[in-house]
């Protein structure tokens, strides 16, 4: 499993414990499909949505956004306490609906969605948060990696388990496509694949109007 965030959760995920051999692998995949999508983070105001405890990720583009917003059940203090961070502690939907319209270039939700109730709405969200011209990065388990995730945690313990019973959902690209449009993404700009050797399903959003 990866960051995650939901409106029930207590934790964030790498709070208190070290991301497995499986975690942290999931994590570096899912940095190199964003790094092929938004190469260069300079000048730009980023939001990594369900971010972790630590903020993997968002962490090696701190020096070179202008500003990025982290949202979490926790975060590292160090993070909080970071002057180009705007932390946002408490469940998803109460931190989405305080942002401004159109205040981010690029958002990021990686492994995140499968744990809401009501995925339909951050999706919308994330869509009113993008400013005209910016890009959505969101990645879902699929219904194969299912069948990984929870041999991987119910049987061999090398992930939590508590992240697995958390899922609300899986998400081929045939479920996930039809969500993005209902959200208002327009299909021209949305490009959803699988990836993690069918593992997972990505989409690029792109938000028109630039």
């Amino acid at each position: 499993m990866e960051e995650a965030l939901s409106e029930t959760r207590d934790a964030s995920f790498g709070q208190g414990y070290d991301p497995t051999v499986a975690d942290r692998l999931g994590v570096w995949l899912s940095a190199r499909q964003i790094r092929r999508w938004v190469p260069v983070f300079r000048g730009k105001r980023v939001a990594d949505f369900g971010c972790g405890f630590h903020a993997t990720f968002a962490r090696t583009i701190l020096e070179e956004a202008s500003r990025v917003v982290l949202a979490d059940v926790a975060l590292a203090e160090e993070l909080v306490r970071h002057p180009k961070v705007e932390a946002h502690g408490g469940p998803l939907p109460d931190t989405l609906a305080k942002l401004p319209d159109a205040s981010l270039d690029v958002i990021m939700c990686i492994s995140v969605l499968e744990h809401l109730w009501e995925p339909l709405d951050a999706l919308r969200h994330f869509r009113r948060l993008l400013k005209p011209g910016g890009v959505c990065l969101l990645n879902v388990p699929s219904w194969a990696g299912k069948r990984y995730l929870e041999l991987s945690a119910f049987k061999l313990g090398m992930s939590p388990a508590y992240e697995m019973n958390d899922h609300k959902m899986y998400y081929d690209v045939k479920d996930f496509w039809p969500l993005l449009v209902r959200a208002g993404f327009v299909p021209q700009h949305i490009t959803c694949f699988s990836h993690k050797l069918g593992l997972n399903t990505f989409a690029v959003c792109k938000k028109e109007g630039a």
